[in-house]
């Protein structure tokens, strides 16, 4: 069964929204930059708002180490995920098990990245665009990525309407969704949310 996160939340409505259509794990964005981004006091209102057996995991995009460290101690964080340019040192410095996204473009080797953060829980794989660490909405040519060797998770321009497609031809471990189930950039739209578990599940 290919899992699913639903990344972004910022409220505590949409969150218990994610854990009643069956989302496997939520995503608190920790980037100020970032219109999904949340603080620490409210996370701690999300987080307490949700049901067992869903993974919580803070995202965090070139955070110094005491800011990633701040925030897992505020916050009971079950997975740390790495969106920037982190090295393989600094995301397994915290003794967390962590998650780390590779930018895909056409010309990248992935093969180099997903054996330097071989330690990873899992690679999250996103469309690299300028400017823009996630949440883009653009995706990438899906064909390539089975042959990385590991499990990984399937990023980037994903919504109802073509993870299907996406999870036929790519065969991920879990797929991961931002924008593609949003009505406005941090707002989820319930009913997106429930049309895409059941694309997911029903593949």
């Amino acid at each position: 069964m290919v899992r699913i996160k639903i990344c972004g939340i910022t409220n505590v409505e949409d969150a218990r929204a994610a854990a009643s259509i069956g989302a496997d794990a939520v995503g608190l964005v920790f980037y100020d930059k970032s219109p999904r981004a949340v603080n620490p006091v409210r996370a701690q209102e999300i987080l307490a708002a949700l049901p067992p057996f869903v993974t919580r995991v803070g995202l965090f995009v070139n955070a110094p180490a005491a800011t990633v460290m701040a925030t897992t101690q505020q916050c009971f964080l079950d997975v740390l995920q790495f969106h920037g340019e982190e090295t393989p040192a600094f995301c397994r410095d915290f003794g967390r098990p962590y998650i780390k996204v590779l930018r895909v473009t056409a010309a990248v080797d992935l093969q180099p990245l997903v054996e330097a953060y071989h330690d990873a829980q899992g690679l999250l794989l996103d469309c690299a665009s300028p400017g823009v660490w996630g949440g883009s909405g653009r995706s990438f040519d899906w064909w390539r990525l089975p042959e990385l060797g590991k499990a990984w998770i399937l990023a980037g321009g994903l919504d109802a309407e073509n993870v299907a497609d996406a999870i036929a031809i790519a065969q991920p471990y879990a797929v991961d969704v931002s924008s593609g189930v949003e009505r406005s950039p941090g707002r989820k739209d319930h009913d997106k949310m429930a049309r895409f578990m059941a694309q997911v599940r029903g593949t």
